[in-house]
């Protein structure tokens, strides 16, 4: 997964800062604490430059408390200038204002925030994620803010399942549970299938042991996409955990995996 093609078809994944919390936030009553990446992803097809999720918002740099509330008390922000989505897709050969669309796993401020960093794009997300961010409650039962994705930019709503770009090769996977309306995403490779599993997945433990963390929206609607994504991986599918340390340490990054793909072949000019 270095800066991989399939047809025409590139995946280059990138960290947005990084995030400290409580451990049993992440696998419920487990002790300790964790830092964790914040992941995004541009997916270059013929037809259009996708970004899987956005980071946070470029504000959470200068003030964490101010743009993230109450939840400031829960994460501890390491988010430094260049990190930011748009400096990070720079890296990568692309242009912010260049991306296409914006699929949204999911609406929190740690994968919406960034939203605003790719002005053009236009917001792919679940029907049932943005109706549950529409509640009148909504900052209290889901912990959804606003000011992350209510940034004027066109939104395309979804009802479940979608092939992308009709042939196969980005496929937005539903996975409800840890918001009502979460979706992964599937990316066909020539090397293989790749499922960027967000939030339904935080961490290796989270599909080996069926681990869910403390807070879920629906903890049966998690376990069913959670052995959705069992499935698919014993069908072959790489799965790239959402907020795994481990597994993030040796997945190349851009600018860094750029120069080991192009010597492969695997990545031409953007």
């Amino acid at each position: 997964m270095k800066g991989s093609e399939a047809s025409g078809l590139r995946l280059f994944p990138m960290t947005c800062g990084w995030l400290t919390a409580e451990l049993g936030g992440f696998l419920a009553g487990e002790s300790g604490r964790i830092k964790v990446p914040v992941p995004c992803f541009l997916i270059d097809h013929p037809r259009g430059k996708v970004l899987f999720d956005a980071g946070l918002h470029p504000h959470t740099q200068e003030d964490p408390q101010s743009r993230l509330g109450a939840l400031a008390a829960m994460f501890e922000v390491d988010f430094q200038a260049g990190e930011e989505v748009a400096a990070r897709l720079e890296s990568a050969g692309a242009y912010a204002d260049k991306v296409d669309h914006l699929i949204l796993s999911h609406l929190h401020f740690d994968h919406a925030g960034g939203a605003c960093g790719v002005p053009n794009a236009r917001l792919i997300v679940q029907r049932r994620e943005w109706e549950a961010a529409a509640e009148e409650d909504a900052h209290l039962r889901y912990g959804y803010n606003e000011k992350d994705y209510g940034t004027g930019q066109e939104v395309f709503l979804l009802d479940g399942e979608h092939d992308f770009f009709g042939d196969g090769r980005v496929v937005c996977l539903p996975t409800h549970g840890h918001t009502p309306g979460h979706q992964s995403l599937l990316v066909r490779l020539d090397s293989g299938d790749v499922v960027l599993s967000a939030d339904a997945c935080y961490l290796r433990r989270t599909l080996e042991e069926l681990h869910l963390p403390s807070v879920v929206a629906d903890p049966d609607a998690m376990r069913e996409s959670l052995l959705k994504l069992r499935r698919l991986r014993d069908a072959g599918a790489r799965i790239v955990f959402g907020h795994d340390p481990d597994d993030w340490a040796a997945v190349p990054q851009v600018p860094d995996c750029l120069g080991a793909a192009a010597a492969s072949g695997a990545v031409a000019s953007t």
